[in-house]
Formats: structure tokens, sequence, C-alpha cells
């Protein structure tokens, strides 16, 4: 065992190995970093963005609240959180990706009216 300590091929492959390790470990620090910042950005995106909040239609069974963080709650009648996932703005088309894999979309017509799945939703 000793002789293969000592062996000047086995330490350059140590030396290596554990440089690659840290320098793997390295990496996946920058790119959790830069995952975090991005999710950041988006975040205060949309904190700021005209339409966050709550959507109704006329006679309150459904109920879209868009969150800050650019995921969605959707209640319809008395079921709660029947639908969520996440959703993108753009201009004034939103997509919707359901976390069980659905997908819709819409418009707001203006900043108080929201086109979707043939529905009218207005900002409570």
């Amino acid at each position: 065992m000793r002789r293969i300590l000592k062996s000047p091929l086995l330490r350059f492959f140590t030396v290596v190995t554990l440089a690659g390790a840290a320098t793997s470990s390295f990496g996946a620090d920058i790119v959790n970093d830069r995952e975090t910042q991005q999710q950041q950005t988006s975040e205060n995106r949309m904190q700021q963005h005209p339409y966050v909040g709550m959507w109704v239609t006329d006679y309150g069974r459904v109920r879209h609240e868009l969150l800050p963080n650019g995921r969605y709650d959707e209640a319809r009648g008395s079921r709660e959180s029947a639908y969520q996932g996440r959703y993108e703005v753009t201009g004034s088309h939103i997509e919707y990706w359901d976390d069980t894999g659905f997908t819709a979309d819409g418009d707001f017509v203006d900043g108080n009216t929201l086109h979707h799945g043939g529905m009218v939703l207005r900002r409570k």
C-alpha cells in the first residue's frame, strides 16, 4: 500500500481529481447564484407589473390570483386552488402553464379586463 501512495503517477491523478472536484463545486455555485439572481430579477419585474393581483368573473365563480413571483392560483366555485402554475405576461398577452401540464392563454383588453378561455375576468 505504501508503494502505491508513493507513486508519482497516483499523486498526479489524486491532485487532478481533487482539483476537478473543487472546480466543479465552484462552477455549480456560480450557476446557482446566476439562477437565483435571474429569479429575483423576474420576481422584482413581476411585483411591479400592472396585472399582478386578483381577477374575478362577474359572478365570482372563477378567481385568478396573479402572484408577483410569476405564479398563479385559480379558484373555481367553492374549490380553492383548483389550478396552480406559472404565468408570463408579454405586452397585453398572458400565457399560463399549470403544474399538471395544462396550458392556456388570455389577453388583457384594458387595465381592468382579462379575456381568458371564453370568460371575462375583472380586476378586483
